[in-house]
Protein backbone atom coordinates (compact mmCIF):
# COMPACT_ATOMS: atom_id res chain seq x y z
CA UNK A 1 0.00 0.00 0.00
CA UNK A 2 1.34 3.51 -1.17
CA UNK A 3 -0.45 6.72 -0.71
CA UNK A 4 -1.72 6.24 -4.18
CA UNK A 5 -3.26 3.21 -3.77
CA UNK A 6 -2.35 -0.66 -3.45
CA UNK A 7 -1.43 -3.88 -5.68
CA UNK A 8 -3.53 -6.46 -5.26
CA UNK A 9 -3.71 -10.00 -6.15
CA UNK A 10 -6.14 -11.26 -8.60
CA UNK A 11 -7.50 -14.55 -9.21
CA UNK A 12 -5.58 -15.56 -12.21
CA UNK A 13 -2.22 -14.93 -9.99
CA UNK A 14 -1.37 -11.34 -11.42
CA UNK A 15 -1.15 -8.06 -9.29
CA UNK A 16 -2.66 -5.11 -10.34
CA UNK A 17 -2.64 -1.74 -9.37
CA UNK A 18 -5.93 -0.54 -7.69
CA UNK A 19 -5.37 3.55 -7.21
CA UNK A 20 -6.77 5.11 -4.26
CA UNK A 21 -9.11 8.17 -4.54
CA UNK A 22 -7.06 11.70 -4.83
CA UNK A 23 -6.04 14.23 -3.64
CA UNK A 24 -3.28 12.11 -2.28
CA UNK A 25 -2.95 11.28 1.76
CA UNK A 26 -0.90 12.88 3.33
CA UNK A 27 -2.00 15.70 0.90
CA UNK A 28 1.45 16.79 -1.66
CA UNK A 29 3.98 18.18 0.45
CA UNK A 30 4.47 21.78 -1.24
CA UNK A 31 8.04 22.61 -0.33
CA UNK A 32 10.31 25.78 -1.37
CA UNK A 33 11.56 23.83 -4.46
CA UNK A 34 8.09 23.31 -5.24
CA UNK A 35 6.03 26.57 -4.68
CA UNK A 36 9.08 28.01 -6.67
CA UNK A 37 8.47 26.03 -9.28
CA UNK A 38 4.86 26.87 -9.41
CA UNK A 39 5.10 30.16 -9.20
CA UNK A 40 7.56 30.13 -12.22
CA UNK A 41 4.78 27.92 -14.31
CA UNK A 42 1.96 30.13 -13.07
CA UNK A 43 4.32 33.18 -14.72
CA UNK A 44 5.14 31.58 -17.70
CA UNK A 45 1.39 30.57 -18.11
CA UNK A 46 0.08 34.10 -17.73
CA UNK A 47 2.53 35.26 -19.93
CA UNK A 48 1.76 32.69 -22.62
CA UNK A 49 -2.41 34.02 -22.56
CA UNK A 50 -1.21 37.70 -22.71
CA UNK A 51 1.09 37.30 -25.41
CA UNK A 52 -1.49 35.42 -27.97
CA UNK A 53 -4.05 38.81 -27.49
CA UNK A 54 -1.76 40.58 -29.43
CA UNK A 55 -1.84 37.66 -32.37
CA UNK A 56 -3.70 38.90 -35.64
CA UNK A 57 -5.50 35.62 -35.61
CA UNK A 58 -5.22 33.48 -32.32
CA UNK A 59 -7.20 30.37 -33.65
CA UNK A 60 -4.70 30.06 -36.78
CA UNK A 61 -1.91 29.68 -34.16
CA UNK A 62 -4.00 27.63 -32.18
CA UNK A 63 -4.40 25.56 -35.63
CA UNK A 64 -0.54 24.82 -35.64
CA UNK A 65 0.28 24.16 -32.27
CA UNK A 66 -2.67 21.47 -32.59
CA UNK A 67 -1.40 20.32 -35.47
CA UNK A 68 2.34 19.41 -33.58
CA UNK A 69 0.57 18.48 -30.88
CA UNK A 70 -0.92 15.89 -32.63
CA UNK A 71 2.55 14.56 -34.34
CA UNK A 72 3.98 14.54 -31.67
CA UNK A 73 2.03 12.91 -28.99
CA UNK A 74 1.24 10.24 -31.55
CA UNK A 75 5.42 10.05 -32.22
CA UNK A 76 5.26 8.61 -28.22
CA UNK A 77 3.38 5.71 -28.75
CA UNK A 78 5.47 4.84 -32.25
CA UNK A 79 4.14 6.48 -34.82
CA UNK A 80 6.59 7.79 -38.09
CA UNK A 81 4.62 10.63 -39.30
CA UNK A 82 6.69 13.68 -39.14
CA UNK A 83 5.01 17.52 -38.81
CA UNK A 84 5.49 17.92 -43.11
CA UNK A 85 3.69 14.79 -43.25
CA UNK A 86 0.63 15.52 -41.45
CA UNK A 87 0.65 19.43 -43.58
CA UNK A 88 1.30 17.42 -46.69
CA UNK A 89 -1.68 14.61 -45.64
CA UNK A 90 -4.23 18.01 -45.22
CA UNK A 91 -3.28 19.49 -48.31
CA UNK A 92 -4.07 16.04 -49.93
CA UNK A 93 -0.65 15.53 -51.19
CA UNK A 94 -0.11 11.80 -52.41
CA UNK A 95 3.04 10.52 -51.95
CA UNK A 96 3.81 6.80 -51.42
CA UNK A 97 6.69 7.65 -49.28
CA UNK A 98 4.30 8.16 -46.86
CA UNK A 99 4.17 6.69 -43.40
CA UNK A 100 1.08 4.83 -43.02
CA UNK A 101 0.40 6.30 -39.69
CA UNK A 102 -0.54 9.51 -41.11
CA UNK A 103 -4.10 9.03 -40.40
CA UNK A 104 -3.42 8.46 -37.02
CA UNK A 105 -2.10 11.90 -36.29
CA UNK A 106 -5.12 13.43 -38.50
CA UNK A 107 -7.34 11.89 -36.30
CA UNK A 108 -5.87 13.88 -33.09
CA UNK A 109 -6.39 16.84 -34.95
CA UNK A 110 -10.21 15.91 -35.11
CA UNK A 111 -10.36 14.43 -31.72
CA UNK A 112 -8.50 17.77 -30.35
CA UNK A 113 -10.85 19.75 -32.69
CA UNK A 114 -14.07 18.17 -31.20
CA UNK A 115 -13.20 18.29 -28.10
CA UNK A 116 -12.55 22.38 -27.53
CA UNK A 117 -15.90 22.75 -29.24
CA UNK A 118 -16.80 20.05 -27.03
CA UNK A 119 -16.10 21.82 -23.92
CA UNK A 120 -18.43 24.46 -24.78
CA UNK A 121 -21.41 22.34 -23.08
CA UNK A 122 -19.66 19.75 -21.44
CA UNK A 123 -17.54 19.74 -18.87
CA UNK A 124 -14.43 17.83 -18.79
CA UNK A 125 -15.95 14.45 -17.34
CA UNK A 126 -15.71 10.68 -18.20
CA UNK A 127 -18.35 10.74 -20.78
CA UNK A 128 -15.77 13.83 -22.69
CA UNK A 129 -13.29 11.18 -22.20
CA UNK A 130 -14.80 8.81 -24.09
CA UNK A 131 -15.85 10.57 -27.19
CA UNK A 132 -12.64 12.21 -27.76
CA UNK A 133 -11.18 8.79 -27.83
CA UNK A 134 -13.78 7.45 -30.52
CA UNK A 135 -12.58 10.56 -32.47
CA UNK A 136 -8.92 9.59 -31.82
CA UNK A 137 -9.11 5.79 -32.67
CA UNK A 138 -11.42 5.51 -35.26
CA UNK A 139 -10.39 3.47 -38.31
CA UNK A 140 -6.50 3.38 -37.46
CA UNK A 141 -4.49 1.07 -36.25
CA UNK A 142 -6.33 0.10 -32.46
CA UNK A 143 -9.51 0.92 -33.76
CA UNK A 144 -10.47 -3.07 -33.17
CA UNK A 145 -10.05 -2.20 -29.73
CA UNK A 146 -13.58 -0.40 -29.16
CA UNK A 147 -13.03 3.42 -29.36
CA UNK A 148 -14.80 5.28 -27.11
CA UNK A 149 -15.65 2.20 -24.71
CA UNK A 150 -13.86 0.93 -21.57
CA UNK A 151 -11.96 -1.85 -21.99
CA UNK A 152 -13.32 -4.97 -20.49
CA UNK A 153 -10.33 -6.49 -20.44
CA UNK A 154 -7.62 -6.35 -18.80
CA UNK A 155 -4.42 -4.34 -20.18
CA UNK A 156 -0.52 -3.90 -19.50
CA UNK A 157 1.87 -1.87 -19.94
CA UNK A 158 5.90 -3.50 -20.52
CA UNK A 159 8.47 -3.73 -23.02
CA UNK A 160 7.75 -5.69 -26.39
CA UNK A 161 7.12 -9.39 -25.77
CA UNK A 162 6.10 -8.75 -21.78
CA UNK A 163 3.75 -10.75 -20.50
CA UNK A 164 0.89 -9.83 -17.69
CA UNK A 165 3.19 -11.52 -15.52
CA UNK A 166 6.56 -9.52 -16.38
CA UNK A 167 4.86 -6.05 -17.00
CA UNK A 168 6.51 -3.14 -16.01
CA UNK A 169 2.67 -2.20 -14.52
CA UNK A 170 -0.43 -3.63 -14.68
CA UNK A 171 -3.71 -0.78 -14.33
CA UNK A 172 -7.08 -2.19 -12.40
CA UNK A 173 -8.67 -4.78 -13.75
CA UNK A 174 -12.26 -3.70 -15.46
CA UNK A 175 -14.10 -4.38 -12.56
CA UNK A 176 -12.84 -1.56 -10.94
CA UNK A 177 -12.60 0.66 -13.66
CA UNK A 178 -16.49 2.00 -12.77
CA UNK A 179 -15.52 2.63 -9.36
CA UNK A 180 -11.91 3.93 -9.55
CA UNK A 181 -13.38 6.75 -13.18
CA UNK A 182 -16.30 7.80 -10.32
CA UNK A 183 -13.41 8.72 -7.95
CA UNK A 184 -11.44 10.58 -10.51
CA UNK A 185 -14.51 12.21 -12.03
CA UNK A 186 -15.15 13.21 -8.29
CA UNK A 187 -12.18 14.57 -8.04
CA UNK A 188 -12.19 16.96 -11.26
CA UNK A 189 -14.94 18.58 -10.04
CA UNK A 190 -14.18 19.19 -6.30
CA UNK A 191 -14.23 22.85 -5.30
CA UNK A 192 -11.80 22.45 -2.55
CA UNK A 193 -8.73 24.74 -2.68
CA UNK A 194 -5.88 23.72 -4.61
CA UNK A 195 -3.27 25.07 -6.72
CA UNK A 196 -5.23 24.42 -10.48
CA UNK A 197 -1.71 23.19 -11.68
CA UNK A 198 -1.43 20.57 -8.77
CA UNK A 199 -4.53 19.37 -9.75
CA UNK A 200 -3.92 18.93 -13.49
CA UNK A 201 -0.56 17.29 -12.86
CA UNK A 202 -2.22 14.95 -10.58
CA UNK A 203 -5.21 14.31 -12.92
CA UNK A 204 -3.06 13.54 -15.71
CA UNK A 205 -0.92 10.93 -13.58
CA UNK A 206 -3.99 9.24 -12.17
CA UNK A 207 -5.37 9.15 -15.60
CA UNK A 208 -2.65 7.24 -16.63
CA UNK A 209 -2.68 5.10 -14.22
CA UNK A 210 -5.99 4.01 -14.64
CA UNK A 211 -5.35 3.40 -18.31
CA UNK A 212 -9.01 2.66 -19.26
CA UNK A 213 -8.59 1.88 -22.96
CA UNK A 214 -7.07 -0.97 -24.50
CA UNK A 215 -5.22 1.46 -26.57
CA UNK A 216 -4.55 5.44 -26.95
CA UNK A 217 -4.60 6.64 -23.27
CA UNK A 218 -1.22 8.25 -23.22
CA UNK A 219 -2.88 10.51 -26.13
CA UNK A 220 -5.96 11.12 -24.37
CA UNK A 221 -4.22 11.60 -20.78
CA UNK A 222 -1.89 14.61 -22.69
CA UNK A 223 -5.36 16.19 -24.24
CA UNK A 224 -6.71 15.96 -20.94
CA UNK A 225 -3.53 18.78 -19.55
CA UNK A 226 -5.08 20.97 -22.27
CA UNK A 227 -8.40 20.80 -21.67
CA UNK A 228 -8.21 21.60 -18.09
CA UNK A 229 -6.07 24.51 -18.45
CA UNK A 230 -8.65 25.95 -20.16
CA UNK A 231 -11.50 25.04 -17.96
CA UNK A 232 -9.38 26.30 -14.52
CA UNK A 233 -9.57 29.55 -16.98
CA UNK A 234 -5.34 29.61 -16.56
CA UNK A 235 -5.39 29.97 -20.55
CA UNK A 236 -8.17 31.45 -22.63
CA UNK A 237 -7.50 28.89 -25.73
CA UNK A 238 -6.07 25.41 -25.94
CA UNK A 239 -2.42 26.64 -26.13
CA UNK A 240 -0.06 24.38 -23.79
CA UNK A 241 1.09 20.89 -25.33
CA UNK A 242 3.70 19.11 -23.16
CA UNK A 243 4.14 16.41 -25.34
CA UNK A 244 7.55 17.82 -26.39
CA UNK A 245 8.47 18.20 -22.92
CA UNK A 246 7.71 14.63 -22.39
CA UNK A 247 9.29 13.33 -25.25
CA UNK A 248 12.57 15.14 -24.72
CA UNK A 249 12.18 13.36 -21.32
CA UNK A 250 10.51 9.92 -22.21
CA UNK A 251 12.22 7.77 -19.73
CA UNK A 252 11.94 10.34 -16.74
CA UNK A 253 8.49 11.00 -17.72
CA UNK A 254 7.67 7.00 -17.39
CA UNK A 255 9.87 6.18 -14.45
CA UNK A 256 8.08 8.95 -12.15
CA UNK A 257 4.84 7.92 -13.22
CA UNK A 258 5.86 4.73 -11.70
CA UNK A 259 7.07 6.35 -9.07
CA UNK A 260 3.88 7.99 -7.80
CA UNK A 261 2.73 4.30 -8.20
CA UNK A 262 5.08 2.18 -6.15
CA UNK A 263 5.99 4.27 -3.76
CA UNK A 264 3.59 6.88 -3.69
CA UNK A 265 6.26 9.45 -5.03
CA UNK A 266 3.63 12.94 -5.99
CA UNK A 267 6.02 15.38 -5.49
CA UNK A 268 8.40 14.15 -7.30
CA UNK A 269 6.05 14.11 -10.95
CA UNK A 270 4.41 17.54 -10.40
CA UNK A 271 7.84 19.28 -9.82
CA UNK A 272 8.96 17.52 -13.32
CA UNK A 273 5.41 18.62 -14.65
CA UNK A 274 5.68 22.27 -13.13
CA UNK A 275 9.01 22.29 -14.73
CA UNK A 276 7.63 21.48 -18.71
CA UNK A 277 4.81 23.52 -18.25
CA UNK A 278 7.25 26.38 -17.35
CA UNK A 279 9.53 25.86 -20.19
CA UNK A 280 6.90 24.64 -22.60
CA UNK A 281 4.79 28.12 -21.82
CA UNK A 282 8.34 30.57 -22.94
CA UNK A 283 8.91 28.68 -25.97
CA UNK A 284 4.75 28.95 -26.98
CA UNK A 285 5.46 32.61 -25.85
CA UNK A 286 8.55 33.44 -27.92
CA UNK A 287 6.86 31.56 -31.01
CA UNK A 288 3.82 33.94 -30.64
CA UNK A 289 6.45 36.66 -30.48
CA UNK A 290 8.01 35.14 -33.64
CA UNK A 291 4.73 34.68 -35.95
CA UNK A 292 3.82 39.10 -34.79
CA UNK A 293 7.19 39.73 -36.43
CA UNK A 294 6.97 37.47 -39.44
CA UNK A 295 3.93 38.87 -40.41
CA UNK A 296 4.94 42.02 -40.10
CA UNK A 297 8.60 41.62 -41.61
CA UNK A 298 6.16 39.93 -44.67
CA UNK A 299 3.43 42.57 -45.07
CA UNK A 300 6.34 45.01 -45.00
CA UNK A 301 7.98 43.30 -48.16
CA UNK A 302 4.89 42.96 -50.19
CA UNK A 303 4.03 46.61 -49.49
CA UNK A 304 6.97 47.52 -51.12
CA UNK A 305 7.42 45.02 -53.57
CA UNK A 306 4.55 44.43 -55.05
CA UNK A 307 2.91 47.00 -56.49
CA UNK A 308 -0.68 46.69 -57.61
CA UNK A 309 -0.58 42.98 -56.63
CA UNK A 310 0.36 44.12 -53.25
CA UNK A 311 -3.73 43.23 -52.04
CA UNK A 312 -3.88 40.10 -53.85
CA UNK A 313 -0.48 39.23 -51.94
CA UNK A 314 -1.52 40.10 -48.55
CA UNK A 315 -4.61 38.45 -48.91
CA UNK A 316 -2.47 34.83 -49.91
CA UNK A 317 0.09 35.65 -47.11
CA UNK A 318 -2.88 35.82 -44.46
CA UNK A 319 -4.37 32.11 -46.12
CA UNK A 320 -0.90 30.74 -45.74
CA UNK A 321 -1.17 31.58 -41.79
CA UNK A 322 -4.19 28.90 -41.85
CA UNK A 323 -3.44 26.36 -44.89
CA UNK A 324 0.79 26.73 -45.18
CA UNK A 325 0.81 24.34 -48.33
CA UNK A 326 -1.15 25.72 -51.08
CA UNK A 327 -1.57 24.99 -54.86
CA UNK A 328 -1.75 27.30 -57.80
CA UNK A 329 -5.21 26.19 -58.31
CA UNK A 330 -5.96 27.34 -54.81
CA UNK A 331 -4.78 30.65 -54.64
CA UNK A 332 -6.67 31.04 -58.19
CA UNK A 333 -9.97 29.68 -56.59
CA UNK A 334 -9.28 32.13 -53.76
CA UNK A 335 -8.62 35.41 -55.28
CA UNK A 336 -10.93 34.82 -58.47
CA UNK A 337 -7.93 35.45 -61.08
CA UNK A 338 -6.73 33.42 -63.78
CA UNK A 339 -4.06 31.00 -63.49
CA UNK A 340 -1.41 32.75 -65.17
CA UNK A 341 -2.04 35.41 -62.69
CA UNK A 342 -2.43 33.46 -59.30
CA UNK A 343 0.72 31.40 -60.73
CA UNK A 344 2.84 34.83 -61.44
CA UNK A 345 1.76 35.93 -58.09
CA UNK A 346 2.81 32.69 -56.16
CA UNK A 347 6.08 33.24 -57.96
CA UNK A 348 6.97 36.44 -56.78
CA UNK A 349 6.33 35.28 -53.09
CA UNK A 350 8.56 32.79 -53.74
CA UNK A 351 11.16 35.43 -55.19
CA UNK A 352 10.92 37.12 -51.92
CA UNK A 353 11.61 34.90 -49.72
CA UNK A 354 7.60 34.24 -48.14
CA UNK A 355 7.19 30.66 -50.19
CA UNK A 356 9.49 27.97 -51.07
CA UNK A 357 8.37 25.38 -54.40
CA UNK A 358 8.20 21.76 -53.70
CA UNK A 359 7.67 20.10 -56.85
CA UNK A 360 10.65 21.85 -58.93
CA UNK A 361 8.14 21.23 -61.74
CA UNK A 362 6.51 23.66 -64.34
CA UNK A 363 3.00 22.63 -64.19
CA UNK A 364 0.58 21.46 -60.74
CA UNK A 365 3.09 23.22 -58.49
CA UNK A 366 2.93 23.36 -55.24
CA UNK A 367 4.35 26.21 -52.27
CA UNK A 368 5.21 25.86 -49.04
CA UNK A 369 5.13 28.49 -46.58
CA UNK A 370 8.58 27.13 -45.06
CA UNK A 371 9.29 30.34 -42.66
CA UNK A 372 6.32 30.04 -40.83
CA UNK A 373 6.22 26.27 -40.69
CA UNK A 374 10.19 26.54 -38.93
CA UNK A 375 8.90 28.31 -36.19
CA UNK A 376 7.11 25.25 -34.95
CA UNK A 377 9.63 22.38 -36.06
CA UNK A 378 11.77 22.76 -33.07
CA UNK A 379 8.98 22.86 -30.27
Amino acid sequence: MSRSGAYVRQIEGYRAFIPAPLPPNPPVAIDQEMQTLLSKADRALGRLDGSIQVLPNPDLFVLMYVRKEAVLSSQIEGTQASFNDLLEAEADIQRPERPNDVQEVLNYVKAMNYAIGRLDDLPVSVRLIREIHGKLMAGVRGSQLQPGELRRTQNWIGTPGATINTATFVPPPPSELLKVLGDFETFLHDQTPMPPLIKIGLAHAQFETIHPFLDGNGRVGRLLITFMLCVQDILSMPLLYLSHYFKQHRARYYDLLQATRDTGDWEGWLKFFLDGVAVVSNQATETARNIVTLREDFRRVIAENFGRTGANGAIVLETLFQRPILRVNDVRDLLGVSYPAANKLMSQLAKNGIIEEMTGQVRNRLFRFTPYIALFDGI
